[in-house]
């Protein structure tokens, strides 16, 4: 079996047997001690619960009856709009603002981040407005699925009854591109718009194809392709033209991520013998190793756009999987995440101190949100809708 295979086999079936048979629900770890006391509400149930979820997964804030710092107070203000009334415990005024969305749930979620950009105290965007794109196994095969944060407005991307695997949104969130066996057998790099569910061939060379991924201006696509040998790096045009070779080893390469001005790739490479992390110019140029150090073993890289210091990646803790954070500032990586299974697949959210990632035991997996600095992780896809992994993040 090709490594390529190999490693895509692992990360898919890997196991922690002792916890087999338990729920994959929320994990806690440390508390904030500079969590900020809030009270969320609204006379609206759909909103009341809407926003208790919401805020009850952010790691800056602990939700309170009495003795808040801020009451945060939200109200519909027509079909798709949502009014947020923020007031200081002894009655000051905060923040008062109407904010529009697509549908009523939608204002909601971006009046909480409104919410959250005006008490956090850090500078932290808020992230709850985000759209995902993952993979879903609810029809029994790996199709391609959208949402918000929190699961509501699911849709149904994919029908090809065939195995899809690594969505990946446009910076301007109309087109996801993913690899799908559709059609030939083979894994190839396919693009769907979004607003026709028009789906096209962004690249179908001899061999496997994966891995595509926008850079943050939209104009090039990084990915994987080995109709010349081994797994190497390219990078395209928007449309999948001018494809051009970056790396050129005996290893195998895969997990290209952009950094936050394009410049460079994060990407996974075998080239000291196990999967580590490196890093190139996005032209082009000589490979260098991210000194990890917490792991022989460390793949599916993800630099957050909010903080260019950081690279989020799955490492091999022990017998499974963990999520770990190399922070170029400090120059050290760090265990993030203690899931009672394995936890891999990281991907950002906005403010660049939370992100989502997949919690996975012997027969299922979810979706969780977790706080990097506390370790606690809240899953948020529901246990009924199957197995969900491979989130990637939309956020303007």
């Amino acid at each position: 079996m090709h490594k390529f295979s190999r490693w895509f086999l692992v990360l898919s079936l890997v196991v922690v047997p002792a916890f087999a048979q338990r729920t994959i629900g929320p994990v806690e770890v440390t508390a904030d001690t500079q969590a900020i006391p809030v009270r969320v509400s609204s006379d609206s149930p759909e909103l009341n619960a809407l926003a208790l979820q919401a805020f009850g997964v952010h790691g800056r804030y602990r939700l309170v009856a009495s003795g808040f710092s801020h009451d945060i107070r939200f109200a519909p203000a027509g079909a798709t709009a949502v009014r947020v009334d923020i007031t200081r415990s002894n009655g000051t005024p905060v923040h008062s603002e109407t904010v529009n969305g697509t549908t009523l749930r939608h204002a909601l979620l971006r009046a909480a981040d409104v919410a959250v950009e005006r008490t956090n105290g850090l500078g932290l965007r808020g992230f709850f407005a985000a759209k995902l794109a993952f993979i879903g196994e609810r029809t029994g095969r790996k199709e391609v699925y959208t949402s918000d944060l929190f699961f509501g407005e699911v849709r149904q991307i994919t029908r090809d009854n065939a195995h899809a695997f690594g969505p990946r949104w446009s910076p301007d969130g109309t087109r996801l591109l993913y690899t799908s066996y559709y059609k030939s057998g083979f894994p190839d790099i396919f693009q769907i718009d979004l607003n026709t569910y028009q789906r096209t061939t962004f690249v179908s060379f001899r061999g496997t194809n994966s891995g595509a991924t926008f850079s943050p201006d939209g104009q090039r696509v990084a990915m994987v392709l080995s109709g010349e040998g081994n797994p190497e790096i390219y990078v395209s045009d928007a449309q999948g033209r001018n494809v051009s070779r970056r790396t050129r080893t005996d290893a195998v390469e895969a997990s290209p991520s952009f950094s936050p001005d394009g410049a460079r790739l994060v990407f996974t490479s075998d080239a000291a013998g196990g999967p580590q992390l490196y890093i190139m110019a996005t032209a082009g140029g000589s490979m260098q190793r991210v000194p990890t150090n917490i792991s022989r073993y460390c793949t599916e890289p993800d630099w957050s756009r909010a903080n260019p210091n950081k690279i989020a990646f799955t490492a091999r803790i022990g017998s499974g999987f963990q999520i770990a954070v190399h922070d170029f500032g400090k120059g050290a990586s760090a265990q993030v995440s203690r899931a009672p299974f394995d936890g891999v697949e990281p991907a950002w959210l906005a403010d660049g101190r939370h992100l989502v990632f997949t919690v996975r035991d012997r027969s299922s997996s979810r979706l969780h949100i977790l706080d990097t600095e506390t370790g606690r992780s809240v899953p948020i896809s529901p246990a009924n809708f199957g197995s969900v992994m491979q989130a990637a993040i939309w956020q303007p």
